[in-house]
């Protein structure tokens, strides 16, 4: 049997834990199984680097950047390798470009293309423990590439694919995915499993556990994932593609404060001016979330949207530019607003579930903003200061607790 052990920054922040996390490989090692150990850096690693850049230069090119990143995790697995040797137990580290694992060329955010296995495969055939860089990748120019935040994950869940693993277990600092957030919604309870639609829906939507990109390859190539933590011995929660437990009208609330608002004012209510406004935005890399259309008056409209914090002001400064082309009177725009989410498979069956998350946030006297749903889940958009609070009364009001 092949196990796939990913490890992030947490799990191998100093020698201790690099030592646990040895003994704790080296126990599927001693039940005869291959062992492949995916690594990120070490604790602080990546945001030290990121600061020492900026010190040097606010705006760094992106090549040389993932070329500084990527020294984190090379300093993670070869540590992890002698850790192994220390306890007596063959390994070997690799990078990327020893694979090697070829990507796109988008520096900062690359895309796996396609993992060789056959000194991975040589490596495990001498009953040794293969510790592989999480994160990272080499392009058509044998330049070295970053896959963007959640990398790792990303790099384990393609390594489980192209080896066929039984099982891909991902170690973070909680015991596996919750009802809610644990540190805000205190009485949040632990989920035994859960499917991959729900699991992208939570990734997506700010529970930090996994990253979506990471369940959507998972979903892709049917590998089976655990979540669970490095710290604890619990039995995680398992991801996969049909659950036996019956599906749970709502599986889970998740918050997501990396949210801005922008509406685009008074444009003319033509067809094709959401298709330029979106268009727009595409081509310059900017993701829209929420979207709501709101007729005006005189035959005009207004179009309101969220993006990501980091690209409000790319976004507005585009739109403003291009006011002509959109026929928009005004642009504006809003910060300190949070989107707030349930999620779940039986969602879609079931009447009445957003008339219930909106009764308990009339309760708590939390205004919407704007609502957008899909088949399982529902989305609103409220006060950033109220989100926490919304939070707990929508989470009892499904009666997720403990």
């Amino acid at each position: 049997m092949l196990v796939v052990k990913k490890f992030g920054g947490s799990s191998v922040a100093d020698s201790e834990k690099i030592m646990n996390v040895a003994k704790r490989c080296l126990e599927d090692y001693e039940k005869g199984h291959d062992v492949v150990v995916v690594l990120s850096a070490m604790g602080k690693t990546t945001d030290k680097l990121i600061a020492q850049a900026n010190e040097i230069n606010p705006h760094p090119p992106k090549r040389e950047m993932d070329m500084l990143l990527v020294t984190g995790e090379q300093i993670s697995v070869s540590l992890m390798a002698m850790a192994f040797h220390a306890l007596g137990v063959p390994a070997v580290s690799l990078n990327a470009t020893q694979l090697p694992m070829v990507t796109t060329s988008a520096y900062g955010n690359a895309k796996l293309k396609r993992i060789e296995t056959e000194r991975i495969r040589h490596e495990l055939e001498a009953r040794k423990i293969v510790i592989v860089t999480g994160f990272q990748g080499i392009n058509k120019y044998d330049d070295m590439t970053t896959l963007g935040r959640g990398g790792s994950d990303t790099t384990a869940v393609a390594l489980a694919a192209v080896l066929h693993a039984e099982v891909c277990e991902i170690y973070t600092d909680v015991e596996g995915v919750y009802t809610a957030d644990p540190r805000i919604v205190p009485n949040a309870r632990k989920l035994q499993e859960v499917s991959y639609d729900e699991m992208l829906e939570f990734a997506s939507l700010g529970a930090k556990v996994l990253h979506n990109r990471s369940v959507e390859m998972a979903k892709k190539y049917g590998v089976k994932m655990v979540v669970r933590s490095s710290m604890t011995r619990a039995e995680g929660t398992v991801v996969k593609e049909e659950t036996k437990v019956e599906r749970m009208l709502v599986s889970g609330v998740a918050a997501d404060k990396n949210v801005a608002r922008i509406s685009v004012l008074g444009v003319k209510n033509v067809p094709g001016i959401a298709f330029k406004i979106f268009n727009l935005l595409a081509k310059n890399n900017i993701n829209v979330d929420i979207i709501i259309q709101s007729i005006g008056r005189e035959d005009t409209k207004d179009i309101s949207f969220t993006v990501a914090k980091q690209d409000l002001q790319d976004a507005v400064e585009l739109l403003e530019k291009n006011q002509e082309v959109t026929t928009a009177q005004d642009i504006a725009s809003e910060e300190g607003v949070a989107k707030l989410s349930i999620i779940g498979a039986g969602m879609c069956s079931n009447p009445g579930v957003a008339a219930k998350m909106f009764e308990a946030l009339y309760s708590a006297n939390v205004n919407i903003k704007m609502i957008a749903t899909s088949e399982i889940r529902i989305t609103v958009l409220v006060a950033e200061e109220d989100v926490n609070r919304a939070m707990r009364t929508v989470h009892d009001a499904f009666d997720l607790a403990d």
